[in-house]
């Protein structure tokens, strides 16, 4: 065995030089415009797509919060207000609040009539807060005051519904 093995090369023949040197040059080449085509002819834009409606249902919130009653919701019955909200004091005669039901507390209220205790609780007296507390509408308190003032022997009517 030699002791050196001498390097060969891979190109043994001028035609195999010449196929090596223009692949050389047309390889790069077709790479470049094929990375031109690539960037230029990217995928346009649906011109459909900046349509006004198109732009709004693609910004449009996930989620929506409404405050109040929604759209076509029943109206409470001043029985269901007055358990809800008026008998956390009312049914027990807290800080000084006539008891539901008891005549002798409610007769001098029972005098101002619908208005008088209505307005007591728009505005406030005693202890309660102004409206009961609460953000409920003139006519759902007002159902709630017919209701308790009927259970202490009152004799009031329920409100007319507010016209819209």
């Amino acid at each position: 065995m030699a002791e050196h093995e001498e390097h060969s090369s891979f190109i043994k023949t001028p035609q195999q030089l010449v196929t090596i040197v223009l692949l050389a040059f047309v390889v790069p080449v077709i790479g470049i415009i094929l990375l031109v085509q690539l960037v230029i002819g990217g995928p346009k834009a649906d011109p459909s797509a900046l349509a006004p409606e198109a732009v709004s249902a693609r910004i449009q919130p996930v989620g929506k919060v409404e405050f109040g009653a929604a759209g076509g919701a029943a109206v409470r019955s001043g029985e269901e207000i007055a358990k809800e909200v008026c008998a956390a004091c009312h049914q027990a005669g807290v800080a000084g609040a006539p008891k539901s039901g008891d005549k002798a507390a409610w007769a001098p209220r029972l005098k101002l009539g619908y208005t008088g205790l209505l307005q007591s609780v728009i505005k406030g007296k005693g202890a309660m807060a102004a409206r009961a507390g609460t953000s409920l509408t003139d006519q759902e308190l007002g159902s709630a005051v017919v209701y308790i003032a009927n259970q202490a022997g009152g004799n009031l009517k329920e409100p007319a519904p507010a016209k819209k």
